[in-house]
């Protein structure tokens, strides 16, 4: 017997997710814009629909950018003890852009591993 469908090995749900592409297919792209889920992969078609990353990703986002900056903070105020202009030098691009630069890719890894798990919504027997 001969299959129809395609056979796609599996993907590392990690470096898929931390460059934006399929989960299935690993080549098409996962996001439409910088944080819009595409409808479906242009490559293999598989339907996004499933993707729901919620809250995830914040919270990740919070708790490592949360950390760096704060640590870059008390490294320089332990290190040189400066005026405090020079700490809004250090904490204000570690609290904005460090934050922007890492959800994407936190948010990819979230949505790669809800399709390798299979990961749905909680559901109550009966309804």
């Amino acid at each position: 017997m001969t299959s129809t469908t395609p056979y796609y090995p599996p993907q590392s749900s990690v470096s898929t997710g931390m460059s934006g592409r399929c989960p299935r297919c690993g080549q098409g792209k996962l996001f439409d814009g910088y944080l819009k889920v595409a409808p479906k992969c242009s490559r293999c078609g598989l339907e996004f629909s499933f993707a729901e990353a919620g809250d995830g990703a914040a919270w990740f986002v919070m708790l490592i950018a949360g950390t760096l900056a704060v640590a870059g903070v008390l490294f320089v105020e332990l290190t040189w003890q400066p005026a405090y202009w020079v700490h809004a030098l250090v904490a204000i691009p570690l609290a904005v852009l460090l934050p922007l630069v890492i959800l994407r890719p936190i948010k990819g890894v979230l949505i790669n591993r809800q399709y390798q798990t299979r990961a749905q919504e909680g559901r109550i027997s009966g309804e």
